[in-house]
C-alpha cells in the first residue's frame, strides 16, 4: 500500500502554480523565434545529426519582459516548494517518495479497489 502525504495547502498552491507556470512558459518559448536577437539562418550538417533554422526576428522587449516574469516566477515558487518546512521531517527515501507524490498530486487519484 502506497504512503499517502498530508501535504499542507500552501505547499499544494505553490506546487501547482509552479506546474502551470512551467507549462505557461514553455508554450510561450514554443511560440517566439529561436534567437532572442535577430540572427541570420543557417544549416549545418557537419555534426551527428543536421541542424537548420530560418532566420530569426528576435523577441520583441514585450516577449522579452515576458520570458524573464515567467522565469522569476518558476525560480520564486521552485524555492518556495523545495525549502517549505513541511520538508524538514522528511530523511533520505521517505523525503524522496514524498516530493515526487507532491509532484502529481494534482492528478487525478488512482481507484481505491485497485489497492485492495
Amino acid at each position: 500500500m502506497a504512503t499517502s502525504y498530508d501535504f499542507p495547502s500552501d505547499l499544494l498552491a505553490g506546487q501547482e502554480e509552479l506546474h502551470q507556470v512551467r507549462a505557461e512558459l514553455s508554450a510561450l518559448l514554443k511560440r517566439l523565434p529561436w534567437a532572442v536577437v535577430p540572427l541570420d539562418g543557417f544549416s549545418d550538417d557537419g555534426g551527428w545529426r543536421k541542424v537548420e533554422r530560418p532566420a530569426s526576428p528576435g523577441w520583441t522587449a514585450d516577449e522579452q519582459a515576458e520570458v524573464e516574469k515567467l522565469r522569476r516566477r518558476e525560480h520564486e515558487l521552485a524555492v518556495f516548494v523545495t525549502t517549505h518546512r513541511y520538508w524538514a521531517q522528511f530523511t533520505g527515501p521517505d523525503g524522496i517518495d514524498a516530493r515526487s507524490r507532491l509532484k502529481h498530486a494534482h492528478e487525478a487519484p488512482e481507484s481505491k479497489d485497485e489497492d485492495a
